[in-house]
């Protein structure tokens, strides 16, 4: 690895932890970037969950230290998306990277147009919902949230986001506290998958994690003290913008 390569990996990995913590779609910058360098499609998506470990530790850690948190229903559904992300990269590992790379492109399409549907819906106020018929609910959509993010990460937040939202009626800075942890707890499981299979290419994987790692403990302090309103604002420029790269190129 040269030493610009290195500095293109810690950057672009300030840059997803950022807009991972605050929204979502950050692993659709960081892949290509993975990608462009040189990895194999499956190759890149394995070694780009180093990374996203790495800033989610930071950012539980960044959101703790300001007194935010959804425990203990975090851990719950953190649980069921573990489970979920064991059957989501056993499913990536086995697919050729020709048919990855166009999975990728039809699931990121359909998460994007989620994405621009649900942010409308972040400009209510809803009042948050724990009963136990939301908690478990919560539970079984989080189980296939994992499946998703074991097979693939990239716009995972965004559909944490529609469905912390929308079911339990979360704060735009609490929903991001718990979608930082859930996404921790099932990343170790489809990194254990990966370990197993040996796809991870640790080199790259470990430098992107380091830009990770300080993205995701800044940009987490930061939402706190920013609040819902630049959180919304982050969101729609951020949709807009992966809808536009995602429809022209």
């Amino acid at each position: 690895m040269t030493v610009w390569e290195a500095l293109l990996l810690l950057g672009t990995g300030i840059l997803a932890s950022f807009l991972n913590v605050t929204s979502g779609g950050g692993s659709l910058v960081s892949l290509p970037v993975l990608i462009f360098l040189g990895l194999p499609p499956t190759i890149a998506n394995a070694s780009n969950r180093i990374g996203i470990i790495s800033q989610n530790l930071f950012a539980v850690a960044g959101f703790r230290s300001k007194g935010v948190h959804a425990w203990p229903y975090s851990l719950y559904i953190a649980l069921s998306a573990f489970l979920g992300a064991i059957i989501g990269a056993k499913i990536s590992v086995d697919l050729s990277d020709d048919i990855f790379q166009k999975v990728i492109a039809i699931v990121m399409v359909g998460v994007v147009l989620l994405t621009v549907f649900n942010s409308k819906k972040t400009n209510t106020i809803i009042k948050e919902n724990m009963s136990v018929k939301a908690q478990v609910l919560g539970v079984i959509v989080f189980f296939f949230v994992g499946i998703y993010g074991g097979f693939i990460q990239a716009g995972v937040g965004f559909i944490m986001i529609a469905a912390l939202t929308g079911i339990n009626g979360f704060s735009l800075v609490k929903t991001n506290s718990a979608k930082v942890f859930v996404a921790l707890i099932y990343t170790l499981s489809a990194v254990a998958v990966f370990i197993y299979e040996d796809v991870i290419n640790w080199t790259y994987g470990l430098t992107l994690a380091a830009g990770n790692a300080i993205g995701g403990w800044l940009t987490s302090r930061w939402s706190v003290k920013k609040g819902d309103k630049w959180i919304k604002r982050i969101l729609v420029i951020t949709v807009t913008a992966l809808a536009i790269k995602l429809w022209f190129y």
